[in-house]
């Protein structure tokens, strides 16, 4: 499956109040090639669902637009495979909508535990240009390359932290 993705991605100043009472759903994701720099290949596990994906930027060097290339995977499959990455990121998502605007509210496991982004997806610049930010959210990041998928994979907290700190960010947690 192939798709086109129109996203903004914030940092969050606090917990959105529209994520209690949701059920998340556990995402594993694994970034390959292991010793990329710039991994955009990612095996992913969502509950007990399995895929592969590939992102490529529209236009280079902005991340706010890409095409995913996506194939679903058998468990077997992702287990061959996940052998060959040790650059993981685990985060609860949470799929609700954030002043009218779907959003995936992602709270990071693990290593990253405290760290909280939200995308929001658009359907067309069109919908993008009536986009509001809301309380929730601290700092777009949509073009910080420390916050990408394949950039976080692997990496702890303290990692990143100063690069957080460029934005005030505070550590949240449920």
């Amino acid at each position: 499956m192939k798709n086109l993705e129109i996203e903004l991605t914030f940092l969050a100043s606090q917990l959105p109040r529209e994520i209690m009472g949701v059920t998340p759903k556990r995402l594993v994701d694994i970034y390959i090639p292991e010793d990329s720099s710039f991994p955009i290949v990612r095996l992913r596990q969502k509950d007990d669902e399995f895929e592969i994906t590939k992102k490529v930027a529209v236009h280079e060097g902005d991340f706010s637009s890409h095409v995913e290339h996506t194939i679903s995977l058998t468990k077997d499959e992702f287990e061959a495979m996940r052998k060959s990455s040790n650059r993981t990121v685990e985060k609860d998502r949470y799929f609700v909508k954030i002043d009218s605007f779907p959003a995936e509210v992602d709270v990071f496991l693990g290593e990253l535990l405290g760290l909280v982004m939200i995308d929001f997806e658009f359907e067309n610049e069109e919908t993008e240009a009536l986009f509001r930010i809301p309380t929730c959210c601290l700092a777009d990041v949509t073009q910080e390359k420390f916050v990408l998928g394949g950039q976080l994979a692997g990496k702890s907290y303290a990692d990143i932290q100063k690069k957080l700190d460029g934005f005030n960010y505070k550590r949240l947690s449920l």
